[in-house]
C-alpha cells in the first residue's frame, strides 16, 4: 500500500502585503536618495510573491496601499483583477473630504475593495485621526460594508482608542501592532505605555491586530531564534489582549526584506503561533483575517 503524500502547511491568509510600480511616482517614502530603501526601489508584483506563498501554504492575500493617492488604489484593485491569490484590496482615500464618499460607493461595487487606510504614521498631527476626517466619510465606512486599518506608531495610540469610542460600528485593525520600539530595547516606560494603551483599544471588540511588521522595528538579528526571543513579548502581549480571534497574521513583503527574508519570519511565526491549539492557529494564520475583512473564499 503506497503511503499517504505528506501533508503541506495548511490554507493560510497573508493579511498584509504590497505590490508597486516605482515608476508610477506617488510613492512619496520610497525615495531613491535613501540607501536604507535601496533593496526596495524596485517594482514588485505577484510573480514576485508566488514562489514564497506556495513554499509556505499562503494561497490569498490582502493587498494594502503603499501611496496617498486614489490612482495608486485604481492601480491595486486593476492588478487584483487579473490576480487570483488577491483576495482583498486596501486602498487610500482622502478622508477629509466628503466628496470621497462617492469614490468609497465607486470601488466598494468592486467586491475585492475591502477597506482604507490613511498613512497616520507619516502625518504631522498625531492625534489627526481624532479631528481630520469628515464625520460623513467615516459613516459610510461601515454602511458600505468596509474596515479601517490603522498605520500608527506608539504614540498615536491614545488618539487611536478615542477614535474607536467614536465609532463603536467601524471594524478597525492595528497594522503591525503599532510599531513597539523594539529596536531600541523597549526603553523605560515605553513597554508598559504600549501594553496599556493596546490592552485599553483590545477592550473595544472591533478592534483587531495585525501580527506582522515587527522584525522590521526590531535591531538586526541573524537567526530565527533570535527572531523569537525579540517578539516573543509582543506575541505574548497581542494574545493576552486580543486572542487568537482576533489576531491576524501578515508578511508586510517587500518591506520584511529590509529586516530578514521571508522564510525566517514565517519560521518565527510557526515557532510562536504553532504553541497554540489547531483552532486557535486557523485562526491566527487565516480565520481572523478572513471574518474582519469579510473574505468567504
Amino acid at each position: 500500500m503506497n503511503k499517504p503524500a505528506p501533508r503541506g502547511p495548511a490554507h493560510r491568509l497573508d493579511a498584509h502585503q504590497h505590490y508597486w510600480r516605482v515608476a508610477r511616482g506617488d510613492y512619496r517614502w520610497l525615495r531613491a536618495d535613501d540607501a536604507a530603501l535601496a533593496p526596495i526601489h524596485r517594482d514588485f508584483a505577484p510573480a514576485d510573491l508566488a514562489p514564497l506563498r506556495a513554499r509556505h501554504g499562503i494561497d490569498a492575500t490582502v493587498l494594502v496601499q503603499a501611496a496617498d493617492s486614489a490612482e495608486e488604489t485604481e492601480f491595486l484593485l486593476d492588478l487584483a483583477a487579473g490576480e487570483p491569490s488577491v483576495a482583498g484590496v486596501v486602498g487610500w482615500v482622502e478622508l477629509s473630504r466628503k466628496r470621497s464618499i462617492g469614490t468609497l460607493e465607486r470601488w466598494a461595487a468592486r467586491r475585492v475593495f475591502r477597506g482604507v487606510r490613511p498613512m497616520l504614521q507619516d502625518l504631522p498631527a498625531r492625534d489627526w485621526i481624532e479631528h481630520g476626517p469628515h464625520p460623513a466619510v467615516l459613516a459610510a465606512l461601515p454602511r458600505l460594508g468596509l474596515c479601517f486599518d490603522a498605520l500608527v506608531k506608539p504614540w498615536h495610540l491614545a488618539s487611536l482608542r478615542r477614535f474607536v469610542e467614536r465609532h463603536p460600528a467601524l471594524p478597525v485593525v492595528i497594522d503591525h501592532a503599532a510599531k513597539p520600539l523594539l529596536a531600541q530595547g523597549w526603553p523605560v516606560g515605553w513597554a508598559e505605555a504600549w501594553q496599556r494603551d493596546m490592552a485599553a483599544l483590545a477592550a473595544h471588540p472591533q478592534v483587531s491586530c495585525k501580527f506582522s511588521g515587527l522584525l522590521t522595528e526590531a535591531a538586526p538579528l541573524a537567526t530565527v531564534a533570535e527572531g523569537i526571543a525579540t517578539v516573543r513579548p509582543v506575541w505574548d502581549t497581542l494574545l493576552e489582549c486580543f486572542g487568537p480571534q482576533r489576531l491576524m497574521w501578515g508578511s508586510d513583503w517587500p518591506v520584511l526584506t529590509l529586516a530578514a527574508p521571508y522564510d525566517r519570519w514565517v519560521a518565527v511565526s510557526e515557532a510562536l503561533i504553532g504553541e497554540l491549539s489547531p483552532a486557535e492557529q486557523q485562526a491566527v494564520w487565516r480565520d481572523s483575517a478572513a471574518r474582519f475583512y469579510g473574505i468567504t473564499r
